[in-house]
């Protein structure tokens, strides 16, 4: 038995999210029948990120166990062949039998992408959130600097379950300006599950001057998800990179012996 890491891209305008769900077209799903078509094998793979429906992915990692014999230089192209156009294997690689795609991630690094004019934009609609209100970027900018650090986001969480941690190491969390695009990069250990979304409503809310910078310390000392700012429409939202190294982990118990 050999464990795998690809990397993986996909339009999620189609998919139910990552994760498997019956009766619904998951990524999960599309490429476990894709491995098993190809290796006669039937597989589970685990993902870095547990994307939403209508969230894409550029730089997804899964991994998986087999015991196929196809070369590993030509196992993308072979899991391609039989992959639907918006979802691809970018590379794959052998890895440690201890490797697990979600587990062992030091970071994961998110980017969200809008669209800011006056009029809609027909050709990025499905990869943009549309925003036609004038922006205050140094505003926006200024106030996601006020992210960074280890702090407590369940003021920014959806669906959060009894006695689940909600610290998460904001690492890095930019605003950026290209012309009529406004890119919200934020990189951290972990998610919960909304976080990125919220956290760019939130900005959003500054950028068009509903609300007052000093407010955001508030917010996140208040844990309570009514007082940040409304979750930005998923279209906008790509999981760019997984990295790994030493990581810190705030797992619930019952995880932590999943990936064990």
């Amino acid at each position: 038995m050999r464990t795998f890491k690809a990397i993986v891209e996909y339009d999620g305008t189609d998919f139910c999210g990552f994760q498997w769900q019956k009766g619904y077209r998951s990524v999960q799903e599309v490429l476990e029948k894709a491995i098993a078509t190809r290796t006669g094998e039937n597989v589970r793979i685990a993902g870095a990120g547990r994307t939403d429906a209508g969230v894409h992915g550029l730089g997804q990692v899964v991994s998986f166990s087999s015991e196929t014999r196809i070369p590993i230089e030509s196992m993308a192209l072979a899991f391609n062949s039989v992959l639907p156009r918006d979802l691809t294997v970018r590379r794959v690689e052998e890895v440690s039998p201890d490797f697990h795609a979600r587990f062992s991630a030091s970071s994961r690094i998110y980017g969200y992408l809008i669209f800011n004019r006056r009029t809609p934009s027909a050709l990025w609609r499905r990869y943009t959130a549309f925003c036609p209100a004038v922006l205050n970027i140094e505003a926006m900018q200024e106030a996601s600097q006020m992210l960074l650090g280890e702090q407590d986001f369940a003021a920014f969480a959806n669906d959060l379950k009894p006695l689940e941690p909600t610290q998460r190491d904001v690492m890095c969390c930019r605003v950026r300006q290209f012309r009529e695009f406004v890119l919200v990069r934020v990189e951290a250990n972990a998610f919960l599950r909304g976080m990125v979304r919220n956290i760019v409503g939130t900005l959003l809310e500054v950028g068009e001057g509903k609300r007052d910078i000093s407010t955001l310390p508030e917010v996140i000392a208040s844990r309570d998800r009514r007082l940040a700012g409304p979750s930005a429409p998923a279209q906008g939202l790509c999981l760019l990179q997984v990295r790994y190294g030493e990581r810190k982990s705030y797992a619930r118990p019952e995880e932590r012996r999943e990936a064990e």
